[in-house]
């Protein structure tokens, strides 16, 4: 499995909905770190832009958010899980 990204600005949707999602669910970035599993700074710089998650890090926060992984991309994105 492989994350693909066919436009430039995929990962600025996936930052902001992944904030927007957490913020909807009221978690904070600790909570959603504690029920994903994954560390709270890794989610911190995702929402930021500063680095790209890994597929299996995406599936683990779209677990613990309740939604679908692809619900993390908006409809001009893609990300191949």
């Amino acid at each position: 499995m492989h994350c693909c990204y066919n436009s430039p600005d995929t990962l600025d949707k996936l930052n902001g909905n992944l904030r927007q999602i957490r913020q909807s669910r009221v978690l904070s970035r600790k909570e959603l770190a504690l029920q994903s599993h994954v560390d709270e700074s890794t989610i911190y710089r995702a929402e930021r832009g500063r680095t790209k998650l890994r597929p299996s890090t995406a599936r683990k926060l779209a677990r613990a958010l309740g939604v679908p992984p692809e619900e993390l991309i908006s409809q001009q994105g893609r990300l191949v899980l």
